[in-house]
């Protein structure tokens, strides 16, 4: 199936650097919004440093090739939205020991608890591939678990654009074991969407462009059932970030009609990656 979603012509010199990331909620306490699963990025790292965001990262060829050679995976994907996904899963077990996704490939197959959640991060960590581990524990993505919910085309640094998909998952409830990786991430939390704006304005977190905007989206949002139809009345198309003179003052804006409540703000107070 052709992708709906075909990203804009990159400027000269530029190239889009695939990645993706995953906005995992789980149920807050009864009569309280969802939360969601935050991390805080190193502040050494050259992309984001020091920035709470989504776990997430950059599409490997391994995940383009494990979507090329499963395509019972795929059901009926485009290949780069697959392989998205699957980046999108292995890179939040990665950071955060999170397993979600998930489901049994055959009979044998190990628990997908807290126990093998571990055991399947210290595999992925020294294989660095997602298909050997899925296939040790007989394990199989449910890509279709994933709902789309945007898709960003930040201009950054020149010669550098990232073509960065978002997706929803729902956790449900229970407790979960989380582990930062220590690498690239110091520190991991759940909060809810709020409480994450609320940090941000005290100082207490560090929010670039693209996270300050989906927050405030998915603010909208009490639930993941919320927010899943959210994403379902509005369209996914690139957002590419673009500077306007407002009253003679720089900011840095979106275009209308994505679900975004607030559509910029002033270029000197943007933080971007």
């Amino acid at each position: 199936m052709a992708d709906p979603l075909s990203p804009p012509a990159a400027l000269p010199g530029e190239r889009a650097e695939p990645a993706a990331t995953l906005i995992v909620f789980r149920k807050g306490v009864p009569g309280q919004a969802s939360q969601i699963l935050l991390v805080e990025r190193s502040a050494q790292l050259r992309f984001a440093g020091g920035a709470t965001v989504f776990p997430g990262g950059k599409v490997d060829q391994a995940d383009k090739a494990l979507a090329a050679a499963r395509p019972a995976w795929v059901q009926g994907l485009d290949e780069d939205d697959a392989a998205a996904r699957l980046a999108a899963l292995r890179e939040t077990l990665e950071e955060t020991g999170l397993l979600v996704g998930m489901a049994s490939a055959r009979p044998d197959a190990a628990p997908r608890d807290a126990t093998a959640a571990v055991a399947a991060r210290a595999m992925l960590a020294e294989t660095g591939q997602m298909g050997p581990v899925l296939d040790h524990f007989g394990w199989r993505p449910d890509l279709g678990a994933l709902v789309p919910w945007a898709r960003w085309w930040p201009r950054g640094k020149p010669g550098r654009v990232f073509d960065t998909r978002f997706y929803l998952a729902d956790l449900g409830s229970g407790a979960v074991d989380l582990a930062v990786d220590n690498t690239e991430n110091r520190h991991l939390f759940w909060s809810s969407a709020y409480e994450a704006l609320d940090a941000a304005e005290r100082g207490a977190l560090h929010l670039i462009f693209p996270t300050r905007r989906n927050l405030e989206r998915l603010a909208q949002c009490a639930d993941f059932a919320a927010a899943r139809a959210h994403a379902a009345a509005f369209p996914i198309a690139p957002i590419i970030p673009g500077t306007v003179l407002r009253d003679g003052v720089p900011w840095l804006t979106i275009p209308d009609g994505y679900g975004y409540p607030v559509l910029g703000e002033p270029l000197a107070e943007a933080h971007r990656a």
